[in-house]
C-alpha cells in the first residue's frame, strides 16, 4: 500500500490548506487495505473524488517519479502548501 508521498506532511493530514481541489494516489495490491487507507484519508478531509485509485502496487513508480519534480517546485516556489491535482475533460 502506497499513499501521501506526493505532499508536505502538512497537507496530508489537512488537504484543506491548498484551495481548490487536488488529488491524493492510492497504489496497492490488496483492495481491502485500500478501502482501510481511504477511511484516514476521509477522516483527515480528503473527499472521495480527491481519493484516486491508481491500480495494484506497481503503479506506486509513478507517484515516486513526482518527487523531482516535487523537489523542484519546492524549490522554485519555497515553502508554501502545494498539490497536484488530475484534470479531465
Amino acid at each position: 500500500m502506497k499513499t501521501l508521498n506526493t505532499m508536505t506532511n502538512t497537507v496530508m493530514v489537512e488537504p484543506s490548506r491548498v484551495p481548490g481541489h487536488h488529488n491524493v494516489f492510492l497504489s496497492g495490491n490488496d483492495e481491502h487495505a485500500k478501502m482501510e487507507v481511504a477511511a484516514p484519508l476521509r477522516s483527515f478531509g480528503w473527499a472521495d473524488d480527491q481519493i484516486t485509485d491508481l491500480g495494484d502496487l506497481s503503479s506506486a513508480r509513478a507517484t515516486e517519479l513526482l518527487m523531482p519534480l516535487w523537489l523542484r517546485l519546492y524549490g522554485v516556489l519555497g515553502p508554501v502548501d502545494f498539490n497536484f491535482t488530475v484534470v479531465t475533460a
